[in-house]
């Protein structure tokens, strides 16, 4: 049986040809780059020029780019970085964020006595800057935003531009998780003011256990992880040489094709939503797919029944691979806190569907069928 992959905001398939720059690098790029004979040099050499695509990619200088081992380590380093070294004593965010900002704002809070508090949201997972507004001017407190770029669960995206405006005009650091889009979408931030941004290679056809985080160089901060000089003392160990190539020519490639790899996925992912609109009476839409949202997402709810309730089982036992939401949270079905802070006690059942250019026409019919079959339609 052939399966089905529509669980990309999960993780994404690792492309050839960052499997092969990955394969050149762990034959022919051995030596420890912090030695200073030519083997070392040579993977020095190797990092830097992968430092400096993944700059260039964001409009960033190569002194803002620290490599890490994913998105979930970026983002704690830049929250509690901003607390210890920044001043920061109160942080703004949403309930909806990734488990790993929602966790170390608790930590935070435990540890530090940060003042937390959280914007209220509408039906489709928007913020509202005049709260936004509010809460900033209500105080000199200095103050991190942390708000990510699309929401990992129903794909809600946050106007960067006018949140960064925001903060800058409040003199508010700004800090985005935005590893669901990065080499997705256009980033700037020479353009849009960041304090921090993180991004993880597993996320755009890359590796897996290797990310980067970008820190504004106006923000002194010290070292997350001591032990060594590498990563220009601000992250100590030896560094992950083929995650960091890989990672840098996965975005390098993402951005290459970035208008045409998101014609594809958009044209699948709405042929999906037209395709459930027409064959499932009382689906409901979560987020703002056809609005505000990222492009290989659909997050979709579905009356509650016995036989919702094992939708996912059924379709993963049919070759579909899809998720209830983030992939992060348990490696059961255990419920998603984005949907209960969206829509507190519904019952009813979701399935998040995303997709990336592999995925067509031709297994949407499929999935559909299959759908079709569980719920028995």
């Amino acid at each position: 049986m052939t399966r089905i992959f529509l669980d990309n905001a999960a993780t994404t398939q690792l492309s050839s040809e960052v499997k092969q720059a990955m394969l050149h690098a762990m034959e022919d790029l051995y030596g420890n780059p912090s030695s200073i004979h030519n083997e070392g040099r040579r993977a020095r050499a190797a990092i830097e020029q992968a430092r400096k695509t993944v700059a260039t990619a964001i409009g960033a200088s190569i002194g803002e780019i620290f490599f890490t081992s994913g998105g979930t380590e970026s983002n704690n380093m830049a929250l509690k970085c901003a607390v210890r070294d920044l001043g920061v004593r109160r942080i703004i965010s949403t309930k909806v964020e990734h488990h790993c900002v929602l966790h170390s704002l608790d930590a935070l809070q435990r540890d530090e006595q940060v003042e937390v508090e959280f914007l209220s949201l509408d039906a489709k997972g928007h913020i509202s800057t005049e709260e936004l507004q509010e809460k900033l001017q209500s105080t000199d407190t200095p103050t991190l935003v942390t708000l990510m770029h699309a929401n990992n669960e129903v794909g809600t995206l946050l106007d960067l531009e006018a949140v960064s405006a925001i903060c800058a005009e409040h003199g508010a650091y700004f800090h985005s998780d935005t590893v669901q889009t990065i080499g997705y979408y256009p980033l700037d931030v020479s353009k849009t003011k960041l304090s921090f941004c993180s991004g993880s290679g597993h996320k755009l056809h890359g590796p897996k256990g290797v990310g980067f985080i970008y820190i504004n160089s106006d923000n002194l901060i010290k070292p997350y992880v001591d032990g060594g000089a590498q990563e220009r003392n601000m992250r100590a160990g030896t560094e992950n040489i083929y995650g960091i190539i890989g990672l840098a020519k996965a975005l390098s490639s993402m951005m290459e094709q970035r208008e045409v790899l998101e014609q594809q996925v958009r044209a699948v992912r709405d042929y999906m939503l037209e395709q459930l609109q027409a064959h499932f009476k009382d689906i409901m839409i979560n987020g703002d797919p056809t609005g505000q949202g990222h492009y290989k997402l659909l997050s979709v709810s579905f009356p509650a029944s016995p036989k919702a309730d094992l939708l996912l089982l059924n379709l993963d036992i049919a070759g579909v691979s899809v998720s209830g939401g983030s992939a992060c949270s348990s490696g059961a079905d255990a419920g998603s806190h984005v949907m209960d802070a969206l829509y507190p006690g519904s019952p009813r059942k979701t399935i998040r569907f995303s997709f990336s250019h592999h995925n067509t026409k031709e297994e949407v019919d499929s999935v559909i069928e299959k759908l079709r079959s569980a719920l028995s339609v």
